[in-house]
């Protein structure tokens, strides 16, 4: 439960996460686990030279079984991917059925693969007892050709060709689908799902609603008895039933749907089956083993081809058809309805008022729950986006399933695979056995997880669902996972690659976020996995450079095309490239790794001589980084510029820095820890251990970047790789607009480089480093990704926690010029803020009614049918602010809910001069008047006759579903349905310390004291500290 002013009170939603997490009830067993995009991975990829992209297509996957996943449209399934839900659409334009998401191959694409829809994870539950998904689908004919030709014609200097881009939206002719899952008050097997499509368009429109009900294929590869293939079958006009023998009995129960136009008549669903099996016939020419294929559905209703659907109504693949076509469809502005269940009891009939009722009290609890995450006063743009994102990251949590030796050597059931392509990649993890839920870092561009996203999604998801991030940390560190020398695996396209070392950081934050919000500490889950980061710190530290000096050579670190060279090749000037930000990364994962250390000897005696190893290895990784033997050698800091830079070491004292003015040398700044002197004072042999080194190693404690002599703010202690000179030349250069600090951010590379690029010859060829602002401009990774410019909210993240942990040591009295040149110098905290604020205002609606992330897109900031709903992308345009990369990165991006969580309440309007008098004014003048939690009255549930169902004619439904009613984000009304008397009092008593809380928060604010309030969350610190 969210504690709040020292206070325990559990919404609804909380008490289904308590009795997930006491396991007295399953309430994450379904969720939305299907992928939307399981064509064209890893997994599915059985070429010979792993060319995942050509091997399994968009069209392969009509007919094609898939072997380790599922994929479609707004999917829901167990969480082993056996029994699947999902929907498909026809709006009688389209060759085949809707029924998964498209967009470009890598190779199609002028700036790699990239979803082509226009779909949003409106809202999500961590128990996924209320989800919500708008796919805006298009009346005419879904413009495939016309995406894949314009795309392949643009080159890598022109913007990508988008959806919205084709003019299929014009006049409005399209469908807004909402899709609606609930679950019982009290079963958290009973699923119901309601599909409510409203046409937008001036004229009436045809639409087939096909929800899919199917099984994943796991008995064609010859890992099974026979006996255990499922079945589904129908047993009444409106019922089918499903056997598994490891899901046990559904019952897949359909009602029938209100007519549409003048017509009373209601629109009876048709239910067809089919096998979920491959037609070889139609893919490759070949035989197949029965005549109902994986593909039948779209050829029985948009081709009308007789004979592909079990005329004996049953199969592995159900689907119940919903003909909207009556006369010219759907009058323009009303909607079709479709409502159905799937449960584990059979009552031939779906009272579709109570169902209603039902899905209706999940929304207005969600509404409680997510306000109790941040009952603090903000706009109500900025609740929405929050809300938006946080959801986002559960509707991006996955099935995903992989076992090396089943992938690398075949299926006894299927032709083996080609000889060559166990050697294409990933041949050293043949100890993957991969069957688990993961949060992946987009729902289509990235349908598989990555070992540094998932450290960041965890930062979010502790705010909402701590039990869920911690397992993400954990399973990663797992046998099944984690590589026996250590390594952690980095993303299917090659689990050897090396991300940052960032889960130690992510794991005590969890911690401590969890043990803040929750008042939970789950000491074992930190034991737990910082055994294993040990064996990992352990792969990490062997991989120093080969002159032994503890300046680490780190290759790819996740940052792409970041530098002059491919950071995952070898180099063309030979020699080792000494990288500032491996060596950094490596200084924070010490300070990390001391910190977990530090909070568990005070439960443990024994981890204080591990925190002292990890003190030591911080101070020589420090000094290492500045220093070198006889100060022969060149360092990677740069006095003169004032910044660190990469180095290439041909051995001995021949270097060479590469002066190039990127991330690289922000990410030094990462590397910072103060300790409180109560907690070194509790530990007797560390406290020896630290003195003895300061005084027995004066050589290098007082030229260590760190002077451990010095006491800041509270008596605190600093460990540091930069001293407060070289904080102050570094900050001078972040905090330049006309280098680094954008409007919306922290650029990854010096706006300097725009006309000054950093050129190298070698052997007659250029490499040239020069500022871009938008999408890379190289095929390079993929030419899906720029981080020579472009604006991330993942180390913009780090980079903000490092300036407030600095603050926490030189508090007031280091003040820095923000901007540079502007003559406003602030503290510390609030920098740190001023930048929270400028990554806000890439999402925040302007005075001038437009969010930068869409790109001056008039129909996307204007149109209320459009203008509340929000693409979380992976990075952005440092000029500008454009969202680029995946669209649905709610991983990374995500961290903005934190952010908002922190610093929403007092965020002024983006182009609003920062000042301290300014964002008072904006907070007191607008902000405050949110603070009231939202009266229950500000909508009304839902009531409407079960002989009319006349939903679509609802005025209150139609503004509490889309939001068209209001501009404002979801109101806070009590959980519907009568409350007991003592659980009244209880959510009294609750308001009045949410109050209080509000209260204290506010007075921090005024006093200017927000920043202390990260105090707890950093450092370890005593207990009741």
């Amino acid at each position: 439960m969210v504690v709040v002013d020292q206070h325990e009170f559990l919404c609804e939603e909380e008490k289904r996460l308590k009795e997930d997490r006491e396991r007295t009830k399953y309430w994450k067993r379904w969720g939305p686990y299907v992928a939307e995009r399981q064509w064209a991975t890893v997994r599915e990829d059985y070429s010979e030279n792993g060319d995942a992209w050509s091997h399994f297509t968009h069209d392969h996957a009509r007919s094609r079984t898939f072997r380790w996943g599922e994929d479609g449209i707004a999917g829901v399934s167990d969480s082993h991917g056996l029994q699947n839900v999902a929907f498909a659409f026809w709006n009688e334009k389209d060759d085949f059925l809707k029924e998964r998401l498209f967009g470009l191959s890598n190779p199609e694409g002028n700036h790699g693969e990239s979803i082509k829809e226009a779909h949003f994870h409106v809202d999500n539950t961590p128990t996924h007892s209320y989800m919500k998904y708008l796919y805006k689908y298009p009346q005419k004919k879904f413009p495939y050709g016309d995406l894949v030709n314009e795309n392949a014609r643009r080159g890598k200097t022109d913007k990508e060709y988008q959806l919205i881009d084709t003019g299929v939206f014009d006049e409005d002719r399209y469908w807004d689908i909402f899709i609606e899952v609930a679950k019982e008050t009290n079963d958290e097997e009973e699923l119901l799902f309601r599909v409510t499509a409203y046409n937008r368009g001036p004229d009436p429109a045809p639409i087939h609603i096909v929800p899919h009900m199917w099984f994943r294929n796991t008995w064609a590869w010859g890992h099974e008895k026979a006996g255990k293939k499922p079945s589904i079958r129908q047993i009444a006009p409106m019922t089918a039933q499903s056997k598994h023998w490891k899901v046990g009995d559904r019952f897949f129960q359909l009602s029938p749907s209100p007519g549409i136009g003048k017509t009373t008549q209601d629109v009876q669903p048709k239910m067809i089956f089919t096998e979920n099996d491959t037609n070889y016939n139609a893919l490759y020419g070949g035989q197949n083993t029965q005549p109902y294929v994986k593909d039948a559905f779209h050829r029985h209703i948009v081709d009308n081809e007789r004979g592909v659907i079990n005329p004996h109504c049953r199969g592995t693949k159900s689907a119940a058809w919903y003909a909207f076509d009556e006369g010219d469809g759907v009058p323009p502005g009303e909607c079709a309805v479709v409502r159905f269940r799937l449960s584990r009891k059979y009552e031939g009939y779906l009272d579709e008022e109570l169902f209603d009722d039902i899905i209706e009290q999940r929304r207005t609890e969600a509404d409680e729950f997510f306000w109790r995450i941040s009952p603090l006063p903000m706009a109500d743009d900025l609740r929405n986006i929050q809300r938006q994102a946080l959801s986002g990251m559960l509707w991006t949590k996955q099935y995903y399933h992989f076992v090396w030796d089943q992938w690398a050597n075949g299926d006894p059931g299927m032709p083996p695979p080609p000889p060559g392509r166990k050697a294409v990649r990933n041949q050293n993890w043949k100890h993957m056995h991969l069957d688990d839920v993961l949060s992946m870092p987009d729902s289509w561009e990235y349908p598989f997880f990555a070992a540094w996203d998932t450290a960041f999604h965890a930062i979010p998801l502790a705010m909402i669902d701590p039990e869920f991030a911690k397992k993400q940390l954990d399973i990663l560190t797992r046998e099944w996972y984690m590589h026996p020398n250590g390594q952690l695996p980095a993303y299917e396209w090659n689990f050897g690659d090396v991300n940052p070392p960032v889960h130690a950081w992510s794991v005590f934050r969890t911690f401590k976020i969890e043990r803040k919000m929750y008042g939970r500490q789950d000491l074992d889950f930190l034991e737990r996995v910082f055994q294993k980061l040990l064996l990992n710190f352990t792969w990490w530290v062997n991989r120093k450079d080969f002159d032994d000096k503890n300046v680490f050579e780190g290759g790819f670190l996740g940052l792409d095309n970041i530098g002059l060279f491919n950071r995952s090749e070898p180099l063309p000037t030979g020699g080792v490239l000494e990288q500032a930000d491996s060596t950094g990364w490596m200084a924070f994962y010490c300070l990390s790794m001391l910190n977990i250390a530090l909070e568990l000897a005070k439960h443990r005696r024994i981890y204080e001589d591990i925190a002292s190893k990890f003190f030591e290895h911080f101070i020589l990784i420090s000094d290492a980084m500045t220093f070198r033997a006889g100060g022969k050698e060149k360092s990677l800091w740069n006095d003169e510029d004032g910044f660190y830079y990469d180095a290439i070491s041909w051995g001995g004292p021949w270097t060479q820095q590469l002066p190039v003015r990127s991330l690289v040398g922000l990410i030094p700044l990462y590397a910072v820890l103060t300790l409180e002197p109560e907690l070194i004072n509790k530990f007797p042999s560390f406290k020896k251990r630290l003195n003895w080194f300061i005084e027995n190693r004066h050589d290098v404690a007082d030229r260590n970047i760190a002077n451990l002599k010095r006491r800041g703010k509270d008596d605190r202690l600093l460990l540091s790789l930069v001293s407060k000179e070289r904080l102050e030349k570094i900050l001078k250069r972040m905090l330049d607009e006309t280098e680094f600090l954008s409007e919306h951010g922290i650029r990854s590379l010096s706006k300097y480089h725009e006309d000054h690029p950093y050129k190298m010859d070698v052997n007659g060829q250029e490499f040239k480093v020069g500022y871009v602002p938008g999408d890379s401009e190289s095929g390079l990774f993929g030419g899906n990704s720029n981080w020579r410019g472009p604006i991330w909210l993942c180390v913009n993240f780090l980079l903000v926690e490092s300036l407030l942990r600095f603050y926490m040591f030189y508090g007031n009295s280091l003040q820095i010029e923000c901007p540079t040149g502007s003559g406003d110098y602030m503290h510390l905290g609030h920098v740190a803020e001023e930048i929270q604020h400028r990554l806000q205002h890439l999402f925040v609606r302007g005075d001038n009614g437009r969010r930068a992330v869409n790109a001056g897109n008039d129909m996307l900031d204007y149109d209320p049918l459009w203008k509340n709903y929000l693409w979380f992308y992976e990075f952005f345009d440092a000029d500008t602010g454009r969202g680029l990369g995946a669209s649905h990165q709610c991983g990374w991006t995500g961290l903005i809910a934190k952010m908002i969580h922190d610093t929403g309440v007092n965020c002024r309007l983006p182009q609003t001069p920062r000042t301290p008098s300014t964002a008072a004014a904006h907070y007191f003048d607008d902000v405050f008047s949110h603070s009231r939690r939202p009266s229950s009255t500000g909508r009304q549930s839902i009531r409407r006759s079960s002989t009319t169902r006349s939903i679509g004619n609802r005025t209150s439904f139609n503004e509490s579903l889309h939001g068209d009613g209001d501009d404002a984000g979801p109101a806070y009304p009590h959980a519907v349905g009568a409350e007991d008397e003592e659980q009244d009092k209880r959510r009294k008593e609750a308001d009045l310390h949410v109050a209080n809380y509000v209260s204290d928060q506010l007075e921090r604010i005024r006093s200017n004291e927000s920043a202390a309030a990260y105090e707890d969350e950093f450092e370890a610190q005593l207990d009741g500290a």
